[in-house]
């Protein structure tokens, strides 16, 4: 799925009223109008590339006419040392650009990287690797795009997008009386349109039957051990969709995934990735002339 040009654009609008909201004085006081530029994004660590979309898009809203060369695909990964891209145009609106566009490339290329090492550790298993809505606010279509690129899938987008009941809803509908969840459940799933998937939280086995007998269409089992999830995997026996989700890192995934679980949910993807070490500089030999420049 690519990204929405109309999310990036979004994104980019909010971004550059926030670093230039005025223009780039800076630019406009050193630099001659006119004179053209190079650089090369270069990385200065390993990783997965994510960002090629607001390379082009950040660059292009200062200058319609800006080169940009993609050396590396999305989802691909890469070496320290590596040309991630080649921008050419002119030297003033790159310079204004530059950081906006590092700034999330660097944070998606690191969601790239990390959602690759959990999807590389659940290999040979059944289980996809999620993300989940602890996102940054405003940087959602974003970061789950990145989740993609690295080769993981995407919950739910937003709280209008499907059904979860978790443990706090719970909590309010039954009154802590265990023996209402399946009434208050089979009752919400009957306020629902056919198309709208049914998701709940559960936080011990003795409640998977009860959610089960509400048709649910995916329980997820909240900080289960491995042990605990083989056994909950057992007692579903296909009738929903299983999540696991909760003490998920990377010294974890492997045993999770070999527990027989459909999905595993990592908030990790989003909440607190490091932003990749990449760096963007001017090739001084490189800058092509500009239209109506006689060189």
């Amino acid at each position: 799925m690519p990204l929405s040009p109309t999310a990036l654009r979004r994104v980019l609008d909010s971004a550059y009223a926030e670093d230039a909201p005025h223009g780039d004085i800076t630019s406009l006081v050193l630099i001659p109008e006119g004179l053209a530029a190079s650089a090369e994004l270069r990385a200065r660590v390993p990783g997965v590339f994510s960002g090629g979309p607001v390379i082009e898009a950040g660059f292009r809203l200062h200058d319609s006419q800006v080169r940009v060369e993609l050396p590396v695909a999305e989802g691909e990964a890469f070496e320290a040392g590596a040309v991630l891209a080649r921008v050419s145009g002119r030297a003033r609106e790159l310079l204004t650009a530059e950081r906006v566009v590092l700034n999330l490339v660097q944070r998606m290329s690191a969601i790239a990287t990390l959602t690759a090492r959990y999807v590389a550790l659940t290999a040979g298993t059944k289980a996809r690797i999620v993300d989940t809505r602890k996102t940054t606010p405003g940087l959602r279509e974003l970061e789950r795009y990145a989740v993609r690129c690295g080769g993981g899938r995407n919950h739910r987008f937003s709280l209008s997008d499907a059904v979860m009941a978790k443990d706090n809803h719970l909590a309010v509908l039954t009154g802590g009386d265990p023996a209402k969840l399946t009434e208050v459940l089979s009752a919400a799933r009957d306020r629902l349109g056919h198309t709208t998937h049914f998701e709940v939280e559960v936080d011990a086995i003795e409640q998977i039957e009860s959610v089960l007998a509400a048709g649910v269409d995916t329980i997820m089992l909240d900080n289960f051990t491995p042990e605990q999830l083989r056994e909950g995997v057992a007692l579903v026996a296909g009738r929903a969709i299983v999540e696991a989700s909760g003490g998920v890192n990377l010294e974890t995934v492997e045993a999770i995934a070999a527990s027989g679980v459909d999905v595993i949910s990592v908030g990790a993807l989003t909440h607190s990735v490091v932003n990749l070490d990449l760096g963007l500089d001017v090739v001084l030999d490189a800058a092509p002339p500009m239209e109506g420049d006689p060189s």
